[in-house]
């Protein structure tokens, strides 16, 4: 057995008091000291609990065992924490690392988690126990073995099936994903009333509803980046749910993804702001429906414009704009030749490498700038740099 899955060596007292000796150190450095024990097991905890500071802070803070895949795969407590799901008992169909077991134990009385790789099962029992969770039974099995014998009854069922390939390769669809919920969800339906399923960002919310309707579908986005796109079955209608953490969460009907545009002509009026809806906002596909009512909006993947200040928080990142024009580079090589130019790129083919080329730019922060094509014209709208 690896060592980087040994509970014996890992949860040995000299080896974790070498972890923490050691946590501020490179971990090349500490593979090569030969007076640290067990050094390259210890090189590589200190290494993925330094990088889980912030993405799994709870477990940093207990110096949990990391192994390096289980790690790279997890999602982070932020994520996990935020899932909208309790009662009295859960079944976890994917353990892992156990980050979203963790989090499910705050709200379930009782949490059963799967895990098929009895070395990983282990480091996830012993992981649990230092963080004081003692509701949590971690059993070794598959999500198909288990469900084929399983007679206990749960609230929820809960599934972030393995979206990679055995070479490696990423699966979207979900009966290409391991375990294949499809397959499973009758079994799933004899022991639990409702599952949430979390599922890659690429995943389509149409093809949710398709799927699985009616179900709330949820897209998350953290830092401006989507994360996740979750399923919860069971409700009463189709609700389509966008959550920005740290700015707000919005619900819209089903046919808000087929909103109309309201744009116009770019020339109509002087704009003064522009607004970059949040990825969470594109990925649902809402961009239109949550921003037309106060700006003008010509697509669910591009910017918006106003005259006024949005009337509170949309979703979105606003600037200040200084100028609108369509893009002329020889006009504008002259305005912005030698500068360094952070560009902000939305529903366009033009590149931000080839603009910067055209305008004898480089990167950097002197200006800001975005581009666009609206109407068929490409448009570059220059930003007040905050």
């Amino acid at each position: 057995m690896s060592d980087i899955y040994n509970i014996a060596i890992l949860s040995s007292e000299d080896v974790r008091s070498a972890v923490e000796q050691n946590i501020e150190r490179d971990a090349s450095a500490i593979a090569l000291d030969k007076r640290v024990p067990h050094a390259s097991a210890v090189a590589t905890q200190v290494k993925y609990l330094q990088r889980a500071r912030r993405k799994l802070p709870r477990m940093y803070e207990s110096r949990c065992i990391l192994p390096p895949r289980a790690f790279e795969q997890s999602s982070s407590e932020e994520s996990a924490e935020r899932k909208p799901i309790s009662g009295g008992s859960v079944l976890d169909l994917t353990c892992g690392l156990g980050v979203d077991t963790m989090a499910l134990a705050r709200r379930f009385e009782r949490v059963v988690s799967l895990e098929r790789d009895e070395a990983l099962a282990d480091v996830v029992r012993y992981n649990m126990g230092l963080m004081g969770i003692t509701n949590v039974t971690v059993v070794s099995s598959s999500a198909e073995e288990y469900l084929e014998h399983c007679t206990e009854k749960f609230d929820w069922v809960f599934v972030d099936p393995d979206r990679r390939s055995a070479e490696g390769s990423k699966m979207v669809c979900m009966e290409d994903c391991s375990p294949n919920i499809l397959a499973l969800m009758p079994l799933i339906k004899a022991i639990a009333p409702r599952i949430a399923i979390k599922l890659s960002p690429m995943f389509d919310c149409t093809e949710a509803f398709r799927l699985l309707s009616p179900a709330e579908v949820e897209v998350v986005s953290i830092a401006g980046e989507c994360k996740e796109l979750n399923i919860y079955t069971g409700a009463e209608r189709d609700v389509l749910r966008v959550a920005v953490v740290g700015s707000g969460e919005w619900c819209f009907e089903c046919d808000a993804m087929q909103a109309i545009p309201n744009g116009g002509s770019v020339e109509e009026g002087e704009w003064r702001y522009l607004h970059l809806p949040d990825v969470a906002l594109q990925k649902a596909r809402v961009a239109i429906a949550q921003l037309a009512p106060y700006a003008s909006i010509w697509s669910n993947n591009g910017f918006a414009l106003s005259r006024e200040p949005l009337p509170y928080e949309l979703g979105c990142r606003s600037y200040e704009i200084e100028a609108i024009e369509e893009y002329r580079p020889k006009e504008l090589k002259r305005r912005y030749k030698g500068k360094g130019i952070d560009i902000i790129k939305r529903d366009t083919s033009l590149s931000v490498d080839a603009v910067r080329k055209a305008l004898g730019a480089r990167a950097g922060s002197e200006e800001l700038m975005a581009i666009t094509t609206i109407n068929g014209a490409n448009y570059v709208i220059t930003l007040k740099n905050k």
